[in-house]
């Protein structure tokens, strides 16, 4: 009972541990460093900084890890951190936390809000905010890499905290990985991570095995007409005209040319042609993005749009054919679906049944995927991060609340760092095994 009195005023659930072997951390050795990891996250959230300019961030992360014991190293794949911790034989075991921010300007109106605002890559000047909880995950993290460094008696193997810049453009886990992340340092046996989310009250986890979040690829186009006078069409090759048939053709990719049992998704998020009402432009550029889980159907998807670009300007009797360049793209976060299982029995004993549910899989992305591709089992898990009591009246009224990305995104605090440790925590000393 005294256990359960304490978990409540603790905000986490109540734990089903076992004094041997280490199973999860209990509410007293949570509790203990959560001032500390307030102190981080709060740090972390007033002083956010851009993709591939996570230098003070960096240096904060590596500083915890220093004086925590860890080997640390800076610099990986530009801006990343890498902390090692060896404790014996046995699994090597990486977690995955964020260091970038986003060019948005905060609402919240937080006592510890940022105001912070920077010049991006193209010297434009921008806010800067935690809106995608990075922040939480670096500090979720260090709360584990603290605890673990403190109860080295009670587990054995290798632990790697990475701090990884870039992901929101999608570049970071792939610029680690080509720097040496698996070669350079112990090539982790299995890789786990959180990401909070709006969709959960703080004090829940969510799981999907399988395909949890897609694909991404950003497609440019660039279709080409002849211009002219806007008076006499007759005398010009329009590529506006060309291109709204071209986006209307791309969605029966969408509806005609896949399973409807395999998801995807065709956007065109800009479209810029023209400079005058009576002027026909020479050229129309759109850019696309383009979301699947399976790598068949993304192939399909890319060779589609191509082919239906090139087949609509030569319906229109264009001279020149379109352009069609992938940009950039990700692939898609699939959860080994044993390596879950095994997560979510150890969470379920820990947090109990009731607070660890099934989540559905989703259209976003994320490039922790990289680190699956590159042949280890890994695992990424949905933390809730809404007050529970919001959460509630919210669902009660339909009402969408603020989630990652929005200027009104603020995870509740307490329940989310302590739960978020806890889970991480847990999942990990699973995974290292008993």
């Amino acid at each position: 009972m005294r256990l359960k009195l304490l978990a409540a005023a603790l905000c986490l659930p109540t734990l089903l541990f076992a004094a041997d072997p280490w199973r999860a951390p209990s509410p007293q050795q949570i509790d203990a460093i959560y001032p500390q990891m307030r102190v981080l996250y709060e740090d972390l959230h007033r002083n956010p900084e851009l993709s591939l300019h996570e230098e003070k961030t960096a240096a904060k992360i590596a500083d915890q890890l220093r004086k925590l014991g860890y080997n640390v190293t800076t610099g990986v794949g530009k801006t990343g951190v890498v902390g090692v911790l060896k404790n014996g034989p046995g699994p090597v075991v990486m977690i995955r936390a964020e260091l970038d921010a986003l060019p948005v300007l905060e609402k919240t109106e937080l006592a510890y809000a940022s105001h912070a605002t920077t010049h991006n890559d193209q010297d434009v000047e921008v806010p800067v905010m935690h809106a995608c909880g990075h922040d939480l995950h670096m500090s979720v993290g260090m709360g584990t890499a603290a605890l673990l460094a403190q109860h080295k008696d009670r587990w054995h193997g290798t632990f790697i905290y990475v701090g990884q810049p870039a992901e929101e453009r999608i570049q970071g886990a792939t610029a680690m990985l080509k720097d040496g992340l698996f070669t350079r340092f112990p090539k982790p046996d299995f890789v786990f991570a959180i990401h909070d989310t709006s969709f959960e009250p703080a004090g829940k986890v969510a799981y999907v095995a399988g395909y949890a979040m897609s694909n991404a690829d950003s497609v440019d186009v660039t279709i080409y007409g002849k211009g002219g006078h806007g008076s006499a069409p007759e005398l010009t090759i329009d590529p506006i005209v060309i291109a709204a048939r071209t986006i209307l053709s791309w969605q029966t990719i969408i509806s005609r040319e896949k399973s409807a049992q395999d998801p995807g998704v065709i956007t065109v998020g800009t479209i810029h042609g023209g400079t005058k009402n009576n002027i026909i432009p020479d050229e129309v550029k759109l850019q696309l993005t383009v979301r699947s889980y399976k790598d068949e159907v993304r192939q399909h998807l890319l060779a589609a749009i191509e082919r239906i670009a090139d087949g609509e300007a030569a319906a229109a009797g264009a001279e020149k054919k379109p352009t069609v360049t992938r940009v950039e793209g990700v692939s898609a976060v699939y959860n080994d679906p044993a390596t879950t299982e095994r997560v979510v029995n150890a969470l379920e004993s820990a947090l109990g049944k009731g607070n660890v549910v099934q989540g559905i899989p989703i259209m976003a992305s994320d490039d922790f995927a990289e680190y699956g591709r590159a042949g280890v089992p890994s695992v990424m898990l949905s933390l809730g991060a809404v007050n529970p009591t919001k959460f509630e009246t919210a669902q009660k009224n339909r009402e969408v609340l603020p989630g990652p990305h929005s200027s009104l995104f603020a995870p509740d605090e307490e329940p989310s760092l302590k739960t978020g440790i806890l889970v991480e925590t847990t999942a990990v000393l699973e995974l290292l095994g008993k």
